[in-house]
């Protein structure tokens, strides 16, 4: 049985310290992109007929991915329970990137999406 090493809440070496950095940067972004993509469908939202073929095919996608997004972040949160449970756990830093992947990767698409239309 692999021997349990615990991690220390504050990395202790550069290649961790960059990881917490990384994670750091990706939360940024990952609320700078959502914060733009809330004000842009709020804009096509006023802009638009709520009614119209564009707009539902926007709404029912909105809707789609962040689901999408909550089931893969649930199984990031289950895979990481499931590996403590069997004595191999990650860092904060790592799980923390790892469940913000695909909120973050979807934001971003998002924003980019939404601003070549406009």
């Amino acid at each position: 049985m692999k021997t349990m090493t615990p991690y220390s809440l504050v990395p202790l070496n550069p290649a961790a310290m960059m990881d917490v950095w990384k994670l750091g940067i990706m939360a940024f972004e990952l609320w700078s992109t959502s914060l733009s993509t809330i004000t842009m469908r709020h804009g096509l939202w006023q802009t638009q007929s709520p009614t119209s073929a564009r707009m539902l095919r926007e709404n029912q996608r909105m809707v789609t991915e962040k689901l999408e997004a909550g089931l893969e972040t649930g199984f990031e949160i289950q895979k990481a329970m499931l590996q403590m449970a069997f004595g191999q756990s990650n860092p904060w830093w790592h799980t923390g990137r790892r469940t913000m992947a695909p909120y973050h990767r979807r934001s971003s698409a998002n924003s980019r999406r939404l601003a070549r239309r406009r």
